[in-house]
């Protein structure tokens, strides 16, 4: 089946659908820098940076090389998140809308479309509404689900809204029993990051990367297992795991906070070995002032986390680039859909049209 993402960023949704056994055909964002290292993770995809806002279904199946049978995508979600002004004004709601203007265009066999919940509140709800009401007639979409990424395995807690919907024609709705299914029990802070202690740098590659190599012997979590590069040249190599340079004040007050604590001027949580990560947010671009989101403290290193541990603790697997700069990095990842959470939900739909692609198989060597 031939898919799209649209909004991609760095592609943590794009990392659910591969992990389902889809192919990504083609990935659009306007965004140069958050999509800076797409191509290198995704190779066979085609990038297209362009505003989803004047996308044509003509243009996106040119750039897909053909029919479209699915899209899924985020769109911005700085107008309706719960820590944000929600302004009304704000042009990204508009992408909402685009979104579906979209899918009923195309119209693929099936759609996900994933945001924050704080779409589900009083002053958002309407929108999402109206935009779903724009498909409902070809689609069958089950109310939108919350889910949250620890439910599915990560080592994060992440809360995000789901709305899936299914050609009326081509196969049956994917309800939230479907995705439920599929839940398991959170990782640990622990299992997701602790065999990357001790880590001895190899070197700055010629694309500004860090390279560093895994030392800690031992069996790891199946967790981390299943992230590292387990084969090849760079088995047992991962990038971005340069740490942060504090004062000695910082360290100071880093060093008086337990784990599960709060640091109270910078507001920065110390994660615990045996509890969750909260959840990591993106910051902002330049446009807006580049406020750099929270990061948490190392529960026993006096320093905030680096990149390759927030990429564990995302779900996000040790061959992920993301940017050679701390900041942009973690905006990549803290605007992402955690990959685990992205892989259920594909996972899910996989499993309700598995008849629907046979039959379709059956159909046509029938006909030949």
């Amino acid at each position: 089946m031939r898919l799209v993402e649209l909004f991609c960023g760095t592609g943590g949704f794009s990392h659910g659908a591969h992990m389902a056994g889809f192919e990504v055909a083609a990935a659009f964002d306007l965004d140069a820098t958050l999509t800076s290292s797409y191509t290198a993770n995704f190779p066979h995809t085609n990038l297209v940076l362009h505003d989803v806002a004047e996308l044509t279904a003509e243009r996106i199946e040119l750039e897909a090389g053909g029919r479209v049978d699915g899209i899924f995508g985020g769109p911005p979600c700085q107008g309706f998140s719960a820590i944000g002004r929600r302004d009304i004004t704000d042009v990204r709601r508009k992408l909402l809308w685009h979104f579906f203007r979209l899918v009923h265009e195309l119209q693929p066999t099936f759609f996900v479309m994933e945001n924050v919940r704080g779409l589900l509140y009083p002053e958002n709800i309407g929108e999402l509404e109206s935009a779903i009401e724009h498909v409902s007639d070809i689609y069958d979409v089950p109310e939108p689900s919350v889910w949250d990424a620890s439910e599915f395995g990560a080592a994060t807690k992440r809360h995000r809204l789901f709305v899936v919907g299914v050609h009326k024609d081509r196969g049956e709705a994917v309800t939230r029993k479907d995705i439920a299914v599929l839940k398991r029990p959170a990782a640990t802070v622990r299992q997701a990051i602790v065999d990357i202690a001790g880590a001895s740098f190899v070197k700055d590659d010629e694309s500004g990367f860090d390279l560093w190599r895994l030392q800690k012997r031992g069996r790891p979590h199946e967790y981390a297992k299943a992230l590292r590069i387990r084969q090849g040249e760079f088995a047992g190599h991962f990038t971005g795991h340069r740490t942060t340079r504090h004062t000695d004040k910082v360290v100071e007050r880093f060093s008086a906070i337990p784990q599960g604590g709060l640091e109270r001027v910078g507001r920065h949580p110390r994660l615990a070995w045996e509890g969750l990560c909260p959840t990591l947010r993106a910051g902002t671009g330049a446009d807006l002032g580049s406020y750099q989101s929270v990061r948490p403290i190392h529960p026993e290193e006096n320093r905030v986390i680096t990149v390759r541990e927030g990429a564990r603790l995302q779900g996000f697997p040790d061959w992920h680039k993301f940017h050679p700069t701390v900041w942009h990095s973690f905006r990549m990842i803290g605007n992402s859909v955690s990959p685990i959470m992205a892989h259920a939900v594909f996972q899910a739909i996989a499993t309700k049209l598995a008849g629907v692609v046979l039959r379709d198989e059956a159909f046509a060597a029938a006909a030949e």
